[in-house]
């Protein structure tokens, strides 16, 4: 019976899921790009300081999550003071908590900000996408390190 409980209530805040929302006057902190102009790679983040900040994907949200510090405006010195990260799912535009979800690295899919990591609710999502688009493999967020967003910047 609770089990039950558990998985309808499961579904219907899927079924309620929003995507991420943003004013036209948002940029990205990290690339100073429009955020709104591309709505499958929208992130957010937010602080201890009550503050928010919104990015163009989700490897431009991670470069803030490594080094906060370098965004003072934000209020976090270490990612300790991040108390809510949010990404775009990016085949059902939602917004989901970026702690729990899949990303996608490797594929032919590349964000304004290039090789990224596109974000998933599900596994299954994130296989789907792996297989349509030549992905090299499904991470988790504790996987995602960052010497990873630096390969992918290009920076090793």
């Amino acid at each position: 019976m609770k089990r039950t409980f558990i998985l309808l209530s499961m579904a219907a805040s899927l079924l309620m899921a929003e995507p991420i929302t943003v004013s036209k006057e948002e940029s990205c902190l990290v690339r100073n790009f429009k955020v709104y102009e591309h709505p499958t790679w929208i992130a957010k983040v937010e602080t201890s300081k009550g503050k928010v900040g919104y990015f163009s994907s989700p490897k431009s949200m991670y470069e803030f999550y490594f080094q906060p510090d370098r965004w003072e405006e934000l209020g976090a010195a270490t990612p300790d003071d991040v108390t809510k990260l949010t990404v775009t799912a990016f085949d059902t535009l939602d917004a989901i908590d970026a702690r729990s979800a899949f990303y996608v690295y490797g594929s032919t899919q590349i964000s304004p900000a290039g090789d990224d990591l596109p974000a998933f609710a599900t596994k299954e999502d994130a296989e789907a996408f792996l297989a349509k688009y030549k992905g090299k493999r499904i991470l988790r967020f504790s996987e995602i390190h960052n010497s990873l967003i630096r390969l992918l910047n290009g920076r090793i």
